[in-house]
Formats: C-alpha cells, sequence, structure tokens
C-alpha cells in the first residue's frame, strides 16, 4: 500500500522503532528493497536522491507508485536532499509521497524561509515534508556528500525551526557523516543530545549517514527516538561487489537477468540486517 510520509512515520514515532529508507538508484534495487520488505513484514520507505532521479528519470515513478499499490507492506516515495523550491516542485508533480528539502548549510533564517515555502506547498497535497537542522558529515564526494565538518544541531534551534516551519520530520546532526567511514575514522553518535532534540520537539527524527555505523550505535539511536534511518551507501557496496565477482568470472556474461540476481540477493541479506536491527521487522501489522 502506498502511504505518504507522515502516515508511515508517525506509527514508527508512536511505537518505537525506525523505518529504514533504502536510497535506489535502478529498478532491479527497487524490487529486491521491496521483496525483502514483504519478506520481513516492515514498513519500507523507497528513497530517491536528485542524482539518482537524474539516472532513472521521474518516469520509472509511475511505475514505482504502481508495485507499492499492490505491495503488503506500507511504502513511501521520498524525494531525499531536495536542494531547491523547484526540485520540490518536480517531485511533488512525479507522484512522490514524501519530500525533504535539505537547506541545512545556508544560514538559520535562510533554511527556515525556504523550508517553510516548501512545507506550505507539500502541505496543500498532503505530502510530508522533512527538513534538516544541523550539517551531516562527507565521507566521500557522491551526491550525498555533506559538509566536511558536522555542525551538531542545537536544541533550541531546533524547537524553534519546528515551530517556524511546520516541519512533519526533522533530519538531525549527532554526529554521523554520508559515505563509507574511512579505517582510521570512528563514527560515534551524540545519544546525549538526540535524547534532548526527542524531548524537547517529539515529531519523527531522521538519521542520515546511517552505513558503516556501528550496529550498537544505532540500535541505541532508534530505542532514543530515531524513526527513519537513511541507508545507501551499505546496500549499493553489497550490490556492486557481488556484481564484481560475477561479472569476473565470465567475460561472455552479458545479459541482465544472468547478472543482477545474485547481486540483488546480496543486497537483501544486507537489507535484511538493517530492518532488524531498526526494529522495523513485522512491523506492517500497525497500518
Amino acid at each position: 500500500m502506498l502511504v505518504d510520509g507522515k502516515t508511515i512515520l508517525d506509527v514508527a514515532n508512536q511505537n518505537n522503532f525506525a523505518i529504514p529508507a533504502f536510497n535506489i538508484s535502478d529498478w532491479a534495487m527497487f524490487l529486491g528493497v521491496m521483496d525483502i520488505s514483504e519478506e520481513k513484514e516492515a514498513p519500507v520507505i523507497i528513497a530517491i536522491h536528485p542524482d539518482e532521479v537524474a539516472h532513472i528519470t521521474t518516469d520509472l515513478i509511475a511505475a514505482i507508485r504502481v508495485r507499492a499499490h499492490r505491495s503488503s507492506v506500507p511504502v513511501a516515495i521520498h524525494w531525499d536532499h531536495g536542494g531547491t523550491y523547484e526540485q520540490i516542485i518536480t517531485a511533488i508533480q512525479a507522484g512522490f509521497t514524501s519530500v525533504m528539502i535539505d537547506a541545512s548549510m545556508l544560514p538559520f533564517e535562510e533554511n527556515v524561509a525556504l523550508t517553510r515555502k516548501v512545507v506550505e506547498a507539500a502541505h496543500a497535497v498532503g505530502i510530508q515534508v522533512e527538513g534538516e537542522l544541523g550539517t551531516i558529515g562527507a565521507n566521500d564526494s557522491y551526491g550525498e556528500s555533506g559538509a566536511a565538518e558536522i555542525i551538531y544541531t542545537n536544541v533550541d534551534d531546533a524547537v524553534r525551526f519546528v515551530e517556524e516551519t511546520g516541519v512533519d520530520s526533522l533530519a538531525i546532526a549527532i554526529g554521523t557523516s554520508h559515505g563509507l567511514y574511512p579505517a582510521e575514522k570512528n563514527p560515534e553518535l551524540r545519544h546525549d543530545l538526540l535524547e534532548q532534540i526527542k524531548a524537547a520537539v517529539g515529531i519523527p527524527l531522521v538519521l542520515h549517514g546511517g552505513s558503516g555505523n556501528p550496529d550498537a550505535e544505532l540500535a541505541r539511536a532508534v530505542s532514543l527516538g530515531i524513526n527513519k534511518i537513511n541507508i545507501s551507501s551499505d546496500i549499493k557496496v553489497s550490490y556492486h561487489n557481488r556484481m564484481r565477482e560475477i561479472l569476473g568470472t565470465d567475460e561472455r556474461l552479458r545479459e541482465p537477468n544472468s547478472i543482477q540476481p545474485p547481486c540483488i540477493e546480496a543486497m537483501k541479506i544486507t537489507a535484511a540486517q538493517k530492518i532488524d536491527l531498526f526494529n522495523a521487522a513485522g512491523k506492517a501489522k500497525l497500518y
């Protein structure tokens, strides 16, 4: 069943679990994410970044909506890290049921103004809006990269931001980074800050840069009020590492239906582990 972002996240907030937002970059990855979500009876958010949208085109969203409508679990289709008002309008017209406006690199007042403008447009057609306050770190140069330095979300600013923008969910900076962590970097989440922000704002909180963080840290973040965790690099690494192995065994391989199925199975193993870690397995029955 296709649902809006507010519907899917409010249940997670009320029942203290997190929904995985899996970034997909092609149709095969999307089908794999849907299959494992249904197998685990877990609600799922299909996240697509503007760079990924440029790759698959908005034409594919109609097919994603059809598959979501006949799903046995709740599905939201989320425009991830929208950078402009115009992008959000594109997302709404294309059929996304949830949008994120990321103006976190702008000064606070400009972030508020742009986010509020997006909220007014999206709410008019029943679409949930995720905002971001504070800056996520960056481990590589891919599309979802963040800032060179993490700027932690301030509790008082978070309260004011939510009040002045009307956002339905908030991505916060508590120590994560986009991309894959290098060996010399040790991620560490500010669980104390998460507790303070959750107590102050109450709405669903979002964690970006969830790939590569220790399981124990993510599990604790879920227990303290994170309701959506974005996973992109982890599933893509599983998918493409398996593809490299397959392509290396026979240079004559060329048919996607011979190459992709084992890659999807490898990706599904990683996705299943995240679903369990976020306490989302079996939660479809709550909707």
